[in-house]
């Protein structure tokens, strides 16, 4: 198996629209535990936002005991922490919904991985502390445009409960991959939220503000959510943790292979305690054999996979991957449709020839 790691050849953003700019990570290429910035998806719903100043502050106000303002040089200076995550747009794998559905027609690469430093943002809730009534923490970006929904200027916004929130691991990061946050993935600070969908990773965070109530802006009201019928409401769910997934890297979809062996690839990933094993088809899902894990599973990380095939017989053959994960998920045979196209994670399919 080939890289364009190993080969030096370059691999490319496969570009979606470009104002705002939304871009797929060339996921098939990818066989490190993280993706380069140039790499990185990227999933905007305005256009890039402009800083009138280099000088950032950060507030943190609403039901919290002292309201504050912090520089970027003082939240620098607190103590930090690193952790490799995953961040998978929830529409990833939109364009294989059966029925299509409406949206940005995402095929395997709105996902990326990355090891982000920043400030556990319950660190930065002690210098405020937070009252008993705190349900809900709001987030705002500077990012802002007008929906295709409302002729109002609206702000990119999204809440957290309060307990997720406080978790340790929810990070207000300012580096990615050792060097400073790259302005088009958020610089100077954004949020990680290992295990929820990305959209909970707020970009170019403007203000912090605890509530006492459900927010109700409309990327959290309206989008990023799942609605199981195609005409009503009932039924709604919000987005919150990503599904257990799994998608095959090597070899590519409609590749023409010889006879002899090939190595099957890819990577598998939850929200969900850890990935514990992979099972991959080479006969279109009658048989199943275990493939093995490349590294030990982490949480909140990806695992790589691989699985030695030696093949024969020419012909049509229709390869799958299915993921298990420590808290007892089995990726299914077909995904939950809704309307809007999130968390896609059926069995990944793809098929090849053997000439």
């Amino acid at each position: 198996m080939q890289s364009s790691q190993k080969t030096g050849a370059k691999s490319y953003l496969i570009t979606k629209t470009l104002d705002p700019e939304n871009q797929e990570t060339p996921i098939q290429f990818i066989h490190k535990d993280f993706v380069t910035e140039k790499l990185f998806y990227r999933r905007n719903h305005f256009s890039y936002p402009n800083f009138v100043s280099s000088f950032y502050w950060l507030s943190i106000g609403g039901l919290v005991n002292f309201s504050r303002t912090f520089s970027l040089e003082e939240i620098q200076a607190l103590p930090s922490k690193t952790l490799k995550s995953v961040l998978e747009c929830a529409g990833n794998k939109r364009g294989f919904f059966k029925p299509m559905v409406f949206g940005e027609q995402w095929q395997k690469g709105a996902i990326s991985q990355g090891i982000w430093k920043g400030v556990s943002l319950r660190t930065m809730l002690r210098y405020t502390g937070v009252l008993e009534a705190a349900k809900e923490v709001v987030f705002e970006g500077y990012d802002f445009g007008v929906r295709t929904d409302s002729n109002d200027l609206t702000y990119f916004s999204r809440s957290l409960p309060i307990e997720k929130a406080l978790h340790p691991d929810t990070l207000i990061a300012y580096e990615y991959n050792g060097k400073p946050l790259p302005f088009k993935h958020g610089f100077p600070l954004r949020l990680i939220v290992p295990e929820w969908y990305a959209m909970a990773s707020v970009k170019w965070i403007k203000k912090i503000t605890v509530i006492d109530h459900e927010f109700k802006g409309p990327f959290q009201a309206v989008d990023y959510v799942y609605y199981p019928k195609k005409d009503s409401d009932e039924g709604k769910l919000p987005v919150t943790t990503m599904k257990i997934n799994s998608t095959i890297q090597q070899p590519i979809d409609r590749q023409i292979l010889n006879t002899g062996f090939h190595t099957i690839a890819g990577i598998a990933w939850t929200g969900r305690g850890v990935i514990t094993k992979i099972e991959v088809s080479v006969d279109g899902g009658m048989t199943w054999s275990f493939a093995n894990l490349v590294q030990s599973p982490e949480k909140y990380a990806w695992v790589r996979w691989e699985y030695k095939w030696e093949v024969f017989e020419k012909g049509e053959y229709t390869i799958l991957s299915r993921a298990m994960e420590s808290e007892g998920g089995k990726q299914p045979k077909e995904a939950v449709w809704n309307r809007k196209g999130y968390g896609y994670n059926a069995i990944d399919t793809i098929k090849v020839k053997v000439e």
